[in-house]
């Protein structure tokens, strides 16, 4: 009779930055014998994506297909993974004439991105982008025609497999298996759904930003104008903005596209070139660039007016919605022995995923035994090595704590009654009458046992006894510079993740190899 498979490992994250880690969590997987299971936001609007979005609806899938290829398995003797990877990685040209173009080339197998990709697998993929192209030519119109600039092939097949499958996960499905990605790794949306979903930031200030781009890179102010304030836009100075929003959203009401009329302009507006403000520094890539979305690379470092308080998901309209999780994230999480909280954006690339309801429950469940324990027994949050424009402003920049406490925040906020927050006052209140309102280290131990973390210059700075005070244990490795950014060493992230969650042969002993 064979032995039962280990419990799995499940790593939040984003694109980018988790993919420079995806040989760490292999190593340990493999070591294991056990599942692993992505979970990635699907909220992103900028580059490429914002284009698929705006001619075909549907959930921002460019992190997504970022992770499936990085999963490719690597191998010297087979140039067919090698020709997929680079297939599903390339970007057409900035100039949309060639671009399009280019593209004609690939769906007609005639560019050379198709060498050493067998002919059922090519054949397979162009049916693919033939639908696709004929449903870019079918939504054309006068006022809208698609762009090419920039787009990700990769993208291009994720959609054309949704919208022939209905399905997002069967498109994942298509593209998992024909990238060869072993069946005990597993790539799941956030959120599983055939719709587009927006996030809001409300800052500590009170000011409100719409759009994961808007949160992630420099931006006009993005929340829904008072019209009532201006209703002829009369004036100057703020009426004459108001006046200006005004005539955008009707303007861009007379473009035919997959946007609602009457939603907000910046959920409709192309992105197709951004500037990534903050540098991305918490990026720990040294991918090449066609992984992730494009931007016009210049240090742009506009920080926010005030710390980011709170994420929510909204409608085209500016609205907060309170969306259910994918099932089988939940389900991932509670068949878990570990949680990893991955490195990359935190309010862009981790919270959306822990936002959704059903996610916060699942982290806290009990596991049955007479402590009460979490079902996933560790919980690790991989502290980013730098800051960035969304854990700033740079004068008072997040600490390591602020970090923990955010992503506490965003699941302990879902492991409620969703959005009755008097249902939540009442128990609360029930708690204390009864003795029994759980401390704020009852509450972080819940969603984060350990923090692994870097000490350098620009890190968040780490204090280990306030870590302590909320039953977090922390556990500092050694890193390394590339190109003068603080990056984790695998071998050495490896073994504190080992020596934390423990290899099979090391049953619960604990041994200190990361440099504590």
């Amino acid at each position: 009779m064979d032995a039962p498979r280990p419990r799995g490992i499940v790593v939040f994250g984003g694109g980018t930055a988790t993919n420079s880690l995806v040989d760490v969590f292999e190593t340990i997987r493999e070591s294991r014998k056990c599942s692993l299971s992505y979970v990635i936001p699907i909220s992103d609007n900028g580059g490429s994506s914002s284009e698929l979005i705006r001619v075909f609806g549907g959930p921002g899938i460019g992190d997504i297909r970022s992770r499936l290829v990085r999963l490719i398995p690597g191998s010297d003797t087979d140039a067919e993974r090698a020709s997929i990877k680079d297939l599903f990685n390339h970007r057409l040209s900035s100039d949309p004439l060639q671009a399009r173009l280019q593209w004609l080339d690939i769906v007609e197998g005639r560019d050379e991105l198709w060498a050493n990709i067998s002919s059922e697998k090519r054949e397979l993929i162009r049916s693919v982008f033939n639908l696709v192209n004929l449903e870019i030519v079918k939504r054309a119109r006068p006022s809208s025609v698609f762009n090419f600039s920039k787009a990700s092939i990769g993208n291009l097949f994720l959609t054309g497999a949704r919208v022939f499958t209905g399905s997002l996960e069967s498109a994942i499905y298509l593209l998992s298996t024909i990238c060869c990605i072993p069946p005990t790794v597993s790539t799941l949306p956030a959120i599983n759904t055939n719709f587009t979903h927006h996030i809001s930031a409300g800052l500590a200030d009170g000011t409100q930003i719409a759009g994961q781009n808007a949160i992630s890179h420099p931006s006009a102010p993005t929340s829904l104008p008072d019209w009532s304030s201006s209703p002829d836009g009369a004036g100057g100075g703020e009426d004459d903005e108001l006046l200006r929003l005004r005539r955008e959203m009707e303007a861009h009401d007379l473009i035919e596209d997959a946007t609602l009329p009457g939603s907000l302009p910046t959920l409709r507006r192309p992105y197709i070139d951004f500037d990534k403000g903050g540098g991305s520094s918490s990026d720990n890539n040294n991918n090449n660039s066609s992984n992730n979305e494009d931007s016009n690379n210049t240090s742009h470092d506009d920080d926010l007016p005030a710390r980011i308080d709170r994420i929510w998901y909204i409608n085209p309209y500016g609205h907060e919605i309170w969306p259910a999780a994918n099932p089988k994230v939940a389900a991932a999480v509670r068949a878990a022995r570990a949680v990893v909280y991955s490195v990359g954006s935190l309010y862009t690339s981790i919270v959306p995923s822990l936002v959704p309801r059903g996610v916060g429950a699942a982290l806290a469940e009990p596991d049955g035994d007479a402590l009460g324990h979490p079902r996933a027994r560790y919980r690790v949050l991989v502290l980013n090595p730098a800051t960035d424009r969304e854990t700033g402003p740079r004068a008072q920049p997040l600490t390591a704590a602020d970090f923990v406490r955010a992503v506490v925040r965003a699941a302990s906020g879902n492991a409620a009654v969703g959005p009755d927050k008097e249902g939540d006052k009442s128990d609360k209140k029930e708690n204390r009458t009864n003795g029994n309102d759980p401390s704020e280290a009852d509450v972080v131990r819940r969603y984060v046992t350990h923090l692994v973390y870097l000490e350098g210059e620009g890190a968040p700075r780490v204090d280990r006894d306030e870590l302590a005070a909320l039953g977090v244990d922390c556990i500092r490795v050694y890193g390394r510079r590339v190109d003068g950014m603080l990056r984790y060493d695998e071998a050495g992230l490896t073994r504190a993740l080992e020596a934390v969650i423990g290899k099979p042969e090391m049953l619960r002993s604990r041994r200190n190899t990361s440099g504590q």
